[in-house]
């Protein structure tokens, strides 16, 4: 297995005193899993939600609240701890980050532990911020984000749904899953360098009817495409997925589309694609459909079914229009690769083709990993080693970016 980015990092995790504290548990959990080493700095109003205690025992580590002792009846002893933590972090997180945070850490403020420490960082900081929607849309917060937008912090803006208020909208803390991945993004070096740029993904597999029963299709899951649309999302792109049937988990964010069959693809390709800077066809379209289609269940009793006359799918790829879109596909081959991958390119009028090969180990379908080969139009392939679809995902992103 490729290494885990996330793996051996040193990360501060600061809590603020909202509602949505509670979630920063499960952070902590999950940021200990993938391997990383977390320390808990908290405000004195996040102490009205959860108890230092909690975060302690889950991270092994002390938990900071006040930049200066509670006593000094009994002595003290120099201790330049927030420019300890500075120094040691690879990363920060603030989350849930109320809007009063927001606000001192925007306009410079260091009167408590967690900004002071904000004020020491030598590391980049990645802000979840978290309100009722009138608290989070107020126009003052709104520019306060602005601000440490500007100032080359990672946001990750707030979702919409039901909130603790029982009012409905913007201010949820975003989801854990969300935050690990920007983390790991802002880990690996990358930023929000898609904004302003609409991409159209189509991810996993199509199904093909027979019957109302049985199709042809194959074994793809999705895991590349979804992992291209987060990935562009996070790095500031407007994202539309359109995808087959698939399990993986999308953020909320995303406009997801969803279809079964190669002509529904193409209908839905073809009406987002004029209206985008970037297609990457990651979908594993099938080949070939039934030339008839029964409307009934085909019963075994009834009917000796020997063979099924094929016809092929049309060709998503071939008939497109472009004017300065970016397009890119992908070629799963599991022979003469290179060569099958280098006619594809041209045959399609490509800008960019991924192969992926089934002779290589945990490649391919259904894995969360993938070894990759970029093939521009102008330029030699880039091979890349075995590494998670994450990371794949934004290894392309970045050969797109390079050529727009």
């Amino acid at each position: 297995m490729p290494d885990d980015v996330l793996s051996g990092k040193k990360i501060i995790l600061g809590v603020t005193g909202g509602i949505a504290a509670y979630k920063a548990c499960y952070l902590v959990r999950e940021l200990i899993q993938r391997g990383a080493e977390v320390r808990v700095v908290m405000t004195p109003s996040a102490l009205e939600f959860i108890a230092p205690l909690t975060f302690s025992s889950l991270t092994g580590n002390k938990v900071i609240v006040n930049t200066f002792p509670v006593s000094q009846q009994d002595g003290c002893e120099v201790n330049t701890w927030h420019i300890d933590y500075g120094t040691w972090a690879d990363l920060m997180i603030i989350a849930p980050a109320t809007i009063n945070s927001i606000a001192k850490i925007a306009h410079g403020f260091a009167d408590n532990a967690l900004t002071t420490v904000v004020t020491a960082l030598r590391c980049p900081l990645i802000i979840v911020p978290a309100a009722d929607v009138d608290m989070y849309m107020n126009p003052v917060t709104q520019g306060n984000i602005n601000k440490l937008q500007e100032l080359g912090h990672f946001i990750i803006d707030a979702e919409e749904g039901e909130l603790a208020s029982g009012l409905s909208g913007k201010g949820r803390l975003a989801g854990n899953n969300k935050i690990i991945d920007a983390a790991e993004l802002v880990l690996s070096g990358y930023r929000k360098d898609l904004k302003g740029k609409k991409v159209l993904v189509t991810a996993g597999p199509t199904f093909e009817n027979i019957d109302p029963v049985r199709f042809i299709g194959n074994r793809s899951s999705g895991k590349m495409g979804y992992s291209i649309s987060k990935s562009a999302f996070l790095r500031g792109a407007e994202v539309i997925l359109v995808s087959g049937p698939s399990s993986e988990f999308l953020y909320p964010e995303i406009q997801l589309v969803k279809i079964q069959s190669a002509e529904e693809m193409k209908k839905q390709v073809d009406k987002y694609f004029p209206s985008c800077d970037i297609l990457i066809m990651s979908a594993a379209v099938a080949d070939y459909k039934p030339q008839k289609l029964s409307s009934s269940k085909i019963k075994k009793e009834d009917s000796k079914l020997t063979s099924i006359k094929v016809t092929e799918t049309i060709d998503i790829l071939g008939s497109l229009k472009k004017e300065k879109q970016f397009t890119a596909g992908f070629a799963l081959e599991t022979e003469n690769e290179l060569v099958n991958a280098k006619n594809k390119l041209k045959n399609k009028k490509l800008d960019l083709i991924v192969l992926n090969s089934l002779k290589d180990k945990k490649s391919g379908f259904e894995f969360d990993t993938n070894k990759i080969t970029i093939f521009l139009r102008n330029g030699n392939p880039v091979k890349y080693p075995l590494m998670t679809k994450f990371q794949a995902a934004n290894k392309i992103l970045n050969e797109i970016i390079k050529s727009l």
